[in-house]
C-alpha cells in the first residue's frame, strides 16, 4: 500500500507541474515512510531505513548527507542518554530518588501523596524513560494503594503517575525522543543547534506549570487525611552512590557546556565540543569504574539492551528533514501556506497544539513528530515567523496524549492494572489534554518572543 500511495503522490504533483521531479521524489518516499509507520507492515525502525536507502538511490541526497543524518550528534546524544539511563536502572538508585522525593513531599493526605508520585515520576523522566519510570513505582503505588483506606485514591494516583511522566519528559532534550526530533529537524533547517540547557529554559517552566496543573485535576476530589505506610528506602548502596555521582556530574557539564558567560567550553577552550561528547565520556567511565560488588557500574550485557531501533528511527527523521531542504520542498509547502500569515500567531502555535495532542493519541508520537517537523518548518518560514515558534509547541505537546490507553506506554502500563475504565481515563485525561493545548501555547508564545 505504502509504495503505491507514494508513487501516485509523487506522480499526481509532477503531472500538474507543481514541483521538481527531486521534490516530487522526495514527496513520495515520505508519504511512503509514512504510511508504513501508521499501519507497520514491518517494523517502525525496519521501515526508517528506507530513507538511507531510497533517498540517495534517488539522488536527491548524497550518501555522506545521509550518513551525517544517521550519525547526527542529536542522535549519538540520545544513544549516551539511553546508556547513562540504564546504568541508574541498573543499580536501582532511581527507586531511591522516587521514594525519596515522595517522603519529602509527604504522606498526611491523599492529595500530597499524589504530588509526591506526580513530582518523582515527572523527575525521573527527565533522564530515564517513561516506561521504565512508570514500571519502577508502580508496584510502590499499588502496595500503598492496597493499605489505604482511601477509596477514591486508585484512580488519582495511577493517573497521576502516567501523566507525571509523560510531563516530566518535556523537561530535558533526552527525556523524550520528539525533543531529539525537534532538535535535530531546526537545526538542519536553520542552521542553528540548540543546546541542553537552552531547551532546559524553554521547557522546564512549562513542566513546572502544567504538572501541578494536571495534579490538581485529578486530585480535585480526594479529600482523606491520614498517614500512608511507604517502603523504606534503607541505606544507600555503593553501586547507587558511584551510578547518581556520575549521572550527576554529567548532567551538570551538561547543562554548564555553554551557560553562564559561554560555559566551560569557552573557559576551557573546547569550541567542538557537543553534549554527545559529555554523554559518550559519562559512558565509559561507568564502563571504568567498579561497582564495589565485584562488577562495573555499566557492562555490555546491560547496556545492549538500550533501544537500538529508536535511533535509527531519529536519524530517519533528520535525513526526510535534509531532503526537504535540498530538494526544494520545503519551499513549495512554505510558498502554499503563506496565508497562515494573516491568522493571529498565538492562535496558529494554539492550532498546532491542538492537532499534535490529538494525533498523538492514536499515532506513535516519535513518528508523528518526525513527520511534522520539516512540514512546520516549512510553514513557519512561509507564514514569515521563526520556525521554533511552531516546532517547539508541536515537540512538548507530542508528549500530552493523556485520553488513551494506546497512546503511550505509562498509559498502557497504568490501565493494565484494572483499576479504572477507558472511559474514566478519556474523560480525566480530555481536561488534561486541553491544560497541556492551553499551557503550552501560552507559555511557548511568552518565552520565545511571539508576544
Amino acid at each position: 500500500m505504502g509504495p503505491i500511495v507514494a508513487f501516485l503522490a509523487a506522480g499526481l504533483m509532477w503531472f500538474y507541474g507543481q514541483m521538481s521531479a527531486e521534490a516530487c521524489i522526495t514527496l513520495g518516499i515520505t508519504v511512503w515512510v509514512v504510511v508504513w509507520w501508521m499501519f507497520e507492515p514491518i517494523p517502525i525502525p525496519a521501515t526508517s531505513l528506507l530513507p538511507l536507502a531510497l533517498l540517495p538511490l534517488a539522488g536527491v541526497l548524497t550518501p555522506t548527507q545521509v550518513g551525517a543524518a544517521y550519525g547526527h550528534p542529536l542522535v549519538l546524544l540520545l544513544m549516551g542518554g539511553f546508556l547513562l539511563a540504564t546504568a541508574l536502572e541498573r543499580s536501582g538508585a532511581h527507586r531511591r530518588i522516587a521514594l525519596t522525593m515522595v517522603g519529602l513531599f509527604g504522606g498526611n493526605s491523599s492529595r500530597r501523596l499524589v504530588f509526591g508520585f506526580m513530582l518523582a515520576s515527572a523527575v525521573l523522566s527527565m533522564w530515564i524513560s517513561n516506561t521504565a519510570t512508570v514500571l519502577m513505582l508502580l508496584p510502590v503505588a499499588l502496595a500503598v494503594l492496597d493499605a489505604s483506606k482511601d477509596h477514591e485514591l486508585d484512580v488519582p494516583l495511577l493517573l497521576g503517575i502516567a501523566y507525571g511522566a509523560s510531563i516530566g519528559g518535556m523537561g530535558t532534550p533526552i527525556g523524550t525522543p520528539p525533543n531529539v526530533v525537534f532538535m535535530g529537524v531546526y537545526e538542519q533547517t536553520t542552521g542553528t543547534s540548540i543546546s541542553f540547557s537552552t531547551w532546559m529554559t524553554w521547557a522546564i517552566p512549562i513542566v513546572l506549570v502544567l504538572l501541578p496543573a494536571a495534579g490538581f485535576w485529578v486530585t480535585r476530589n480526594l479529600r482523606f487525611v491520614g498517614r500512608f505506610e511507604l517502603p523504606d528506602v534503607g541505606a544507600w548502596r555503593t553501586p547507587e552512590k558511584r551510578v547518581f555521582v556520575v549521572f550527576s556530574l554529567t548532567a551538570l557539564a551538561w547543562v554548564t557546556r555553554t551557560e553562564p558567560f559561554g560555559g566551560w567550553t569557552a573557559w576551557l577552550s573546547l569550541p567542538y565540543t557537543n553534549d554527545a561528547i559529555v554523554a559518550f565520556l559519562g559512558v565509559v567511565i561507568l564502563f571504568l569504574v567498579p561497582n564495589g560488588e565485584d562488577q562495573r557500574l555499566l557492562d555490555w550485557e546491560t547496556a545492549n539492551k538500550i533501544p537500538w531501533g529508536m535511533l535509527i528511527l531519529f536519524g530517519a527523521g533528520i535525513t526526510i528533514a535534509t531532503a526537504f531542504t535540498e530538494s526544494g520542498l520545503s519551499g513549495v509547502i512554505g510558498a502554499h501556506l503563506e496565508r497562515l500569515s494573516t491568522l493571529p500567531l498565538l492562535l496558529m502555535i494554539a492550532l498546532v497544539c491542538l492537532t499534535v495532542t490529538f494525533l498523538t493519541e492514536v499515532t506513535s508520537n516519535t513518528a508523528t513528530t518526525t513527520l511534522l517537523m520539516p512540514i512546520l518548518a516549512a510553514a513557519a518560514l512561509g507564514a514569515g515567523t521563526d520556525p521554533k515558534l511552531f516546532m517547539i509547541p508541536a515537540a512538548l505537546s507530542a508528549s500530552c496524549a493523556f485520553m488513551l490507553p494506546v497512546a503511550t506506554p505509562p498509559n498502557v502500563i497504568t490501565f493494565s492494572t484494572g483499576r479504572f475504565s477507558v472511559k474514566r481515563m478519556a474523560s480525566e485525561g480530555l481536561a488534561v489534554n486541553l491544560l497541556g493545548v492551553a499551557v503550552i501555547s501560552t507559555l511557548t508564545y511568552w518565552l520565545l518572543g511571539g508576544a
